[in-house]
């Protein structure tokens, strides 16, 4: 899509949003965290969105279609690079901590629900374990600081850090329309114009939206969360994954 096509879309977006408040602070059709059980909602599709036609150039399909390779991987623990991935995951969130194995009752410190990380992301594949994996590398001090909650007055309950970061790759998915052949929102045409800047721009997401996934919980004391994935993606201005204002939470 050319630019002038999504920023007149966006606008015909925000012109939507005011009249059927889709957006707005109730969380009602938005993406949304509920209680302590961190349920995904996924958004729900407008009427609108759905009779929307987003065209795309070959360079965005090929975008795609690489993001869309790898969303289709399963976690096979025969594959070596699979299991490189898995331990160089633990290394990243337990540094000099010794590791006893992909098997063991020591992943569920870093917020796996049993002994074996695999039976976990399943559901959300083997780019869960990548999206981790991007984020401890990429923006080191804000992933040591959500694993070890080390910000805010926390809450008694606590989410699982590494089953939360399942369930964000999963609801990412869903919310961009990324498992068909062009998107049928709004959003899924944005995001694939910020992919076509960046080809990682699905990992960067991820991580901006852990972490506003972890701001909000601590403001709205674990009860009720709502994050306005959607309400960046469609500002104007928004060219590059980069420059969504959440973008700034995240440090190296």
């Amino acid at each position: 899509m050319r630019m002038d096509e999504i920023l007149q879309l966006r606008r015909q977006s925000h012109g939507l949003d005011r009249g059927n408040g889709y957006l707005s602070s109730s969380g009602e059709g938005s993406s949304a965290w509920i209680g302590k059980g961190l349920s995904c909602v996924c958004a729900q599709r407008r009427e609108t969105d759905v009779r929307l036609s987003f065209e795309l150039t070959p360079f965005e399909e090929k975008c795609l279609q690489r993001l869309q390779d790898r969303i289709h991987v399963t976690y096979d623990s025969k594959k070596i690079e699979h299991q490189e991935a898995l331990t160089a995951l633990w290394h990243a969130a337990f540094p000099g901590v010794q590791f006893k194995g992909l098997v063991s009752e020591q992943w569920k410190e870093m917020g796996w629900q049993g002994k074996d990380p695999s039976t976990d992301f399943r559901g959300g594949g083997f780019i869960s374990v990548e999206n981790l994996l991007f984020f401890a590398k990429t923006y080191t001090k804000t992933f040591r600081q959500l694993h070890r909650k080390l910000e805010g007055n926390r809450s008694d309950w606590e989410y699982p850090f590494a089953v939360a970061g399942v369930n964000i790759t999963f609801m990412l998915i869903q919310m961009l329309d990324l498992q068909i052949v062009k998107p049928r929102t709004m959003m899924g045409a944005v995001f694939l114009r910020l992919l076509s800047e960046n080809e990682r721009a699905f990992d960067v997401l991820y991580c901006i939206t852990f972490k506003l996934m972890d701001h909000l919980w601590l403001d709205m004391r674990a009860s009720y969360m709502e994050f306005n994935i959607e309400r960046e993606l469609l500002l104007e201005d928004i060219q590059r994954i980069e420059e969504m204002p959440s973008f700034s939470l995240l440090s190296w």
